[in-house]
């Protein structure tokens, strides 16, 4: 591996995961590892993802779109039922009827091209009909993991697939604030709802958009058997490094007291709460 490898790495993991990693990235006790250390094109573009939320107005080709579609078509899924569909969203003024369902923000009104990633089952049921059978195991909690699961496979080789094409991107959860208006406004059918919305478009370069830290590898990552207690160290190492990046942002700068907002804290998830009855109005009984 040349120097030059050897830096890029170092860099990328740096961002992400700070000095220690950066500079240990693999365990001494693997010396045909350490001195092969895994790394190619794919890993740095993985590791250099950010959200990026200012576009240029500059429109993709439809090169562009259907090579990002048959990238996320190219996943995983469960037993190749292909449980999921997307709508692109390239008009303006629907664009912005969809930015004022989900949080009224800008990435999304002003966005290049707008992907609504969708658990599908409305083609299975399409199937199903014209085979004279109803599909009864719709509304199960698995039916609908199933279809979540899909889109979300999809929707992240689609992520990756664009970053690879110099392209940036930024995923809405907002898509899901009021799932049955969304619905309508894409005209989705019963058996199907939106996941997660992901933006795709030529950053704008006035824009600094930064790696943001995540979690030591060693918090995440177990070995055999999870270890809860085994984690506080390196979350106590990550509250100070992302700390450093929340405040460079002028952000509240605990991640502990965002976690703790958002699932220990009444109301947190505001009309999200909802999100049930709005499911199941659309076909999915949860079961």
């Amino acid at each position: 591996m040349t120097d030059t490898v050897v830096d890029s790495r170092r860099a990328a993991l740096g961002l992400r995961y700070g000095a220690t990693e950066a500079e240990n990235p693999v365990t001494s006790d693997n010396p045909v590892q350490s001195e092969n250390p895994a790394w190619n094109e794919v890993l740095a573009t993985q590791l250099a993802h950010r959200s990026v939320r200012k576009f240029l107005s500059d429109k993709l080709s439809d090169d562009q779109l259907r090579a990002i579609v048959a990238a996320a078509s190219s996943a995983a899924s469960s037993s190749n039922l292909q449980l999921w569909s997307v709508v692109a969203v390239t008009d303006r003024d629907r664009l912005g009827r969809i930015a004022s369902l989900a949080g009224d923000q800008d990435a999304v009104r002003n966005a290049p091209l707008l992907l609504v990633w969708v658990a599908d089952l409305a083609r299975a049921g399409r199937i199903a009909e014209q085979h004279d059978r109803d599909l009864v195991n719709a509304g199960f909690v698995e039916s609908a993991l199933l279809g979540v699961v899909d889109a979300t496979l999809a929707a992240q080789n689609a992520a990756l697939a664009a970053e690879s094409l110099g392209l940036g991107t930024v995923y809405i959860g907002a898509i899901r604030n009021h799932p049955t208006r969304l619905a309508e406004e894409l005209n989705l059918p019963a058996h199907s709802f939106a996941v997660v919305g992901l933006v795709v478009g030529h950053p704008d370069p006035a824009e600094s958009a930064e790696v943001k830290p995540r979690l030591g590898v060693d918090v995440v990552l177990h070995r055999e058997q999870y270890d809860l207690a085994a984690q506080e160290a390196g979350i106590a190492e990550y509250e100070a490094r992302i700390s450093a990046f929340y405040r460079e942002q002028g952000l509240p700068d605990s991640w502990t007291d965002r976690v703790v907002g958002r699932f220990a804290t009444r109301g947190a998830l505001g009309v999200r709460e909802g999100l049930r009855e709005a499911l199941e109005r659309r076909g999915f009984d949860l079961n």
